[in-house]
């Protein structure tokens, strides 16, 4: 049964006859500790919505009700993505129509019903990693379609954490024989000249949303021994250079902060049997102002070379606290203010 199944409350199923043919079932479904107004949409929106997608049912919204009249399996397949909105609700702590339209427009059938059997890994404790978004999905299969995939999107979209699941997957397949991660050491304003240690220590913490999720896929004694063993390389872009990386998943992340040199110089370290993806933030760039993104310039150039996938990522793939969505929001929002001030401010001045 889902995590989300305590806030839907069945309180009765019967079987009745329609044309003394057709053996219909009827649910009445109790939302509870569900803020209603965000849940269902403007004018029931969200429900209707949902009803349009299952024509051959009746769904009907009350108050805090909801009454589904159809078939059996098709009353499964409504309570199936009722379930899924409903996990969206409580992790993002709203739910808009494109939403309810993402997890119902996966190749034409619902997300979870096209997300079932992905599973990319079985993580520590019993944890179940795959695809949380469209979009995440959208990842997975472009990483299965293509030897290099860049995965773009704000932070909290879980892209390098489904990048390195991939990796994972694929070391235990024995499809690559290593895995290689690796970042630019470019600091969020900060300067690891003063932290203590020497340069592997400098660098941990700078590392650590890696090394973070690779205890989650692999158990500890396992991959102490894949560091030890170089299986499991996690180094500084730098550290790259004069390398060709063959039967590895390489992982680039935070790719935004390398400059053209620095990605052109891990683009062509590529070797036999190797998978790659590159991970990165536009918005996020941590260089000196005057120096452009390689990422950028990468995408400009690469955009049109078959063989290489590109997923964008977006705010409505955020999976972590509620509010990092909107703040997101607020800064691309107050960005684009930015934008369009420059824009107005350079027309007065005209051509000169």
């Amino acid at each position: 049964m889902r995590a989300l199944d305590k806030n839907i409350n069945f309180i009765r199923t019967h079987s009745s006859r329609f044309n003394q043919r057709k053996s219909l079932v009827e649910k009445v479904i109790t939302l509870e500790n569900v803020p209603l107004a965000e849940f269902l949409g403007t004018a029931n929106e969200n429900i209707r919505q949902l009803a349009q997608a299952f024509p051959q049912s009746k769904i009907i919204s009350r108050g805090n009700e909801i009454r589904i009249q159809g078939s059996a399996p098709e009353i499964l397949r409504v309570n199936n993505v009722l379930n899924l909105l409903l996990e969206h609700m409580d992790r993002f702590g709203h739910l808009t129509p494109e939403n309810v339209k993402d997890y119902l427009d996966v190749e034409g059938v619902p997300f979870e019903e096209a997300n079932r059997d992905q599973v990319i890994v079985f993580g520590n404790k019993g944890l179940v990693i795959k695809p949380k978004s469209p979009n995440q999905r959208k990842l997975v299969e472009a990483a299965m379609k293509n030897d290099l995939v860049f995965a773009l999107g704000p932070a909290g979209t879980g892209k390098t954490y489904i990048a390195v699941a991939l990796a994972v997957r694929a070391l235990k397949n024995r499809e690559v024989k290593r895995i290689i991660i690796t970042r630019p050491a470019v600091e969020a304003g900060e300067n690891l000249g003063f932290l203590p240690g020497d340069l592997q220590e400098k660098l941990d913490p700078y590392l650590r949303p890696i090394y973070d999720a690779l205890q989650d896929m692999v158990p500890p004694e396992k991959l102490k021994y894949y560091q030890e063993t170089r299986v499991i390389e996690i180094a500084p872009l730098a550290y790259m250079r004069g390398r060709t990386l063959h039967d590895a998943f390489v992982l680039l992340d935070e790719a935004q902060n390398t400059t053209s040199e620095q990605i052109k110089m891990f683009l062509t370290r590529m070797g036999p049997n190797s998978k790659v993806i590159i991970t990165g933030d536009q918005t996020q760039v941590d260089l000196p102002v005057r120096q452009k993104s390689g990422l950028s310039e990468a995408l400009r150039i690469l955009k049109d070379v078959k063989g290489i996938g590109i997923v964008n990522l977006s705010g409505k793939d955020v999976i972590r606290h509620k509010l990092v969505k909107a703040i997101i929001e607020a800064y691309e929002k107050n960005q684009e203010e930015k934008d369009q001030q420059k824009y107005e401010s350079t027309s007065r001045k005209g051509p000169r």
